[in-house]
């Protein structure tokens, strides 16, 4: 079923305004959920209580507060709390364009994609070459659901990708935490950029890989459909056993592991360059589950339970 559209908006772009239409680029289907149940097996609500008496709330006669003091509040009206939300607009201003790399990915919040409205394809796929060949994207500001936010527009070879952004606040910093850095030598440092050369891919398929827990999970309900047992999965062993370990070692066995592996899986990539193999115990690296096609029955038992 195709992506519908959320929202209709105006791309401001100098002078130009591009109609485009704004979509939804990733859905929650990956959660398998389930439904909390009463012992007879009919579903159960959820209510609110209030903490001092334990009375049932109705959600009419709820209000909003804001604790500014430890059990104080200041209280807001419905009337009040709609004149704070930033008024929505079409309208979708560019600030800036900056190099596509400046921004770090942890600053990625939702992704939506954009598509040109009537009589918006021409500055639409202006908009797209010219993001392309300058190397950069661009900053905008975009008011929805009652709040002001950031996005950078990027293209795409497809098209425009509307990326929402984090503001700095959203974001904690890795040096809050105090990691400790610790000298290597040039020894290990090489060992180190051998592996990474030797599981070195050209690019990221996220068709190659697939969701196990969700497909474990899947295959336990129709066991339970079936009327059969769910047995659990036995626990792996912990790849550390807390002894101090050499790292030398672990690297030359990690790269000796990974060379066998690669030796006898097909076909070999071309790419990869020949490693002078070290003597050591190998420790051969798993490879990654790849995504099976679903079977005609395993995809009729899905659409039944959605």
């Amino acid at each position: 079923m195709p992506a519908r559209s959320i929202a209709s908006l105006s791309l401001s772009f100098g002078l130009v305004s591009i109609p485009v239409k704004l979509y939804p680029a990733t859905e929650s289907a990956s959660d398998v959920k389930f439904n909390l149940l009463a012992p007879d097996g009919s579903r159960v609500k959820q209510q609110y209580v209030s903490e001092s008496t334990g009375a049932v709330v109705e959600r009419s006669s709820m209000k909003k507060g804001y604790e500014f003091e430890k059990d104080k509040y200041v209280v807001f009206t419905g009337d009040e709390l709609k004149a704070l939300e930033e008024a929505a607009s079409h309208v979708v201003e560019i600030l800036a364009f900056i190099p596509e790399k400046a921004i770090d990915p942890v600053y990625y919040d939702k992704a939506y994609y954009i598509t040109p409205d009537k009589r918006g394809g021409k500055p639409y796929g202006l908009l797209q070459q010219a993001l392309a060949e300058s190397g950069r994207c661009a900053l905008a500001k975009w008011a929805f659901k009652g709040k002001t936010r950031i996005v950078q527009v990027r293209p795409d070879e497809d098209g425009l990708v509307f990326q929402q952004l984090l503001f700095a606040d959203e974001v904690r910093s890795l040096k809050d935490l105090n990691i400790e850095h610790v000298q290597v030598s040039d020894a290990e440092l090489k060992l180190a950029l051998q592996i990474i050369e030797q599981g070195a891919e050209a690019s990221y398929d996220p068709s190659a890989y697939e969701d196990e827990e969700k497909k474990r999970i899947l295959a336990a309900i129709d066991r339970k459909i079936e009327g059969k047992e769910v047995i659990s999965a036995e626990s792996e062993e912990a790849a550390s056993s807390g002894e101090v370990i050499d790292l030398m070692e672990a690297l030359r066995a990690s790269l000796k592991g990974g060379a066998k592996a690669k030796a006898t899986a097909a076909p070999k990539r071309a790419s990869a360059e020949p490693v002078a193999e070290i003597s050591a115990a190998p420790k051969v690296r798993k490879p990654a589950a790849r995504a099976p096609k679903a079977s005609t029955e395993t995809t009729a038992k899905v659409r039944a339970r959605k």
